[in-house]
């Protein structure tokens, strides 16, 4: 039985982590870390309870099922396997992952080195997301590369520029830190956790457990157990990356108040901070970071999304497919940062529950067994409440339905759904045991 060198399993723990840590993994911390201030603790600790355990459960639960996305969510039905795998997807692909990525990258990244008169010009987007693209497509070519491009060479140059940021914060620290504000004053911890489902990285780690075991492939691992475990072993290595940066980043927010005063946005936070530490060169390490963390991302997301639609079409070559993302991912990267986003928020609102709930129960199938009725009801349940969430994320009224919501445990936090997912679930067993009992009598 071959195994994966440990060498090769760290380096593909390296490139999972830099698929991870894409736009949103970089602006939200700093603004968590502002806003809560003395309760950064207990907030970041709910933030990595999705921004990192999520989608390392998620993977490891790819890891040791061997199953994809769409066989994941076959429990379900067939046919709402292909439905949920393409919405998710099209969600993480040309929609709304890709487009915020190139988004971040050139207002974080290049914009504030445009002349003021340029910097709102439409073409000085277009022509940037146009490069931008580029790259991203020719780093797509050959998917097999991934490790080789990211793992090995990106990755180690975005690790030591934000190690570079976060040293210089310490040994110069922009003030102390503050009471909390707004939610992260009452419920820091909840406030955390929702904020950790804007990264988007665990239905992104439905797309990603896939690479991961293509990549473990590569290196002529095939023994289910050994790829098991060097998955495990891979999303171990992410996490710990990923929950070092975030602290990062999180500190440097926490400190930030006293000097910079409370920011719009983690962006504005970040451009501010490093300004403030390094002076007009700060730019360039920022650029730096924000270029390397949205362009690994973006490989990522574009490969993991050609390689799924290729399945779909086979008739359709990879290359081919990864253009037409990268032309769609264009296309609405120049609709606008803002516009994105707040098309994004009420959709996750309404898919990540139920893709929280999935992997979930995926894990547990020992438990739950090939019972498609468990899965029904729990979804059902989640989907009942995470719908009217994303209705008013989205500014549509649900005063009607209001006051029954608010009496659900948890609903104020923003994860009201939890508990209905948990009686659908329990229904479904109930249901599913009938039902095993009248085809025993038959």
């Amino acid at each position: 039985m071959q195994s994966l060198a440990k060498n090769h399993t760290f380096f593909i723990g390296l490139m999972l982590f830099s698929l991870f840590f894409g736009a949103g993994n970089l602006i939200f911390p700093p603004i968590l870390g502002q806003q809560s201030g003395e309760q950064f603790l207990i907030a970041m600790f709910g933030f990595i309870l999705t921004g990192v355990g999520l989608p390392l459960l998620t993977i490891i639960t790819i890891g040791l099922t061997g199953k994809d996305m769409e066989q994941l969510a076959q429990h379900v039905h067939p046919k709402f396997g292909v439905i949920f795998a393409v919405t998710v997807y099209i969600l993480i692909g040309p929609s709304m992952a890709i487009p915020r990525v190139a988004n971040v990258a050139f207002e974080m990244g290049a914009r504030s080195f445009f002349p003021d008169s340029m910097q709102s010009d439409p073409w000085v987007l277009f022509l940037y997301s146009l490069l931008f693209f580029s790259v991203v497509f020719f780093l797509c070519l050959n998917p097999s590369k991934l490790v080789v491009w990211i793992g090995n060479i990106l990755t180690p140059l975005l690790l030591l520029s934000i190690v570079g940021l976060f040293i210089s914060a310490l040994l110069f620290p922009l003030g102390s830190a503050q009471e909390p504000i707004n939610q992260y004053a009452t419920s820091p911890g909840f406030k955390g956790f929702m904020e950790g489902y804007l990264t988007m990285d665990t239905i992104a780690a439905l797309a990603f457990g896939l690479i991961v075991i293509n990549a473990i492939k590569d290196k002529g691992v095939h023994d289910k157990r050994s790829i098991a475990k060097a998955v495990v072993q891979a999303g171990i290595i992410a996490g710990i990356g990923l929950t070092f940066v975030y602290a990062a980043l999180g500190y440097i927010g926490v400190t930030s108040v006293e000097s910079l005063g409370y920011a719009e946005n983690g962006g504005q936070l970040l451009i501010l901070a490093v300004q403030q530490l390094f002076g007009p060169s700060g730019l360039w390490l920022l650029s730096i970071i924000v270029s390397l963390a949205c362009l690994t991302t973006c490989i990522g997301l574009v490969s993991a999304c050609s390689q799924y639609f290729c399945k779909l079409l086979p008739k359709i070559p990879f290359q081919w497919m990864s253009l037409a993302i990268c032309f769609i991912g264009l296309l609405v990267a120049n609709l606008g940062l803002n516009r994105i986003i707040s098309v994004s928020v009420p959709v996750l609102l309404v898919i990540y529950p139920v893709a929280i709930v999935l992997i979930v129960l995926s894990l547990g199938h020992k438990v739950v067994g090939d019972r498609s009725s468990v899965f029904i009801g729990a979804l059902i349940g989640t989907v009942l409440i995470s719908l009217f969430d994303g209705l008013k994320a989205a500014g549509v009224s649900i005063d009607a339905v209001k006051p029954v919501l608010e009496c659900l445990p948890l609903y104020k936090e923003g994860i009201g759904w939890v508990v209905p997912a948990v009686i659908g679930g329990c229904l479904g067993v109930i249901l599913g045991s009938g039902k095993d009992k009248r085809s025993n009598t038959v």
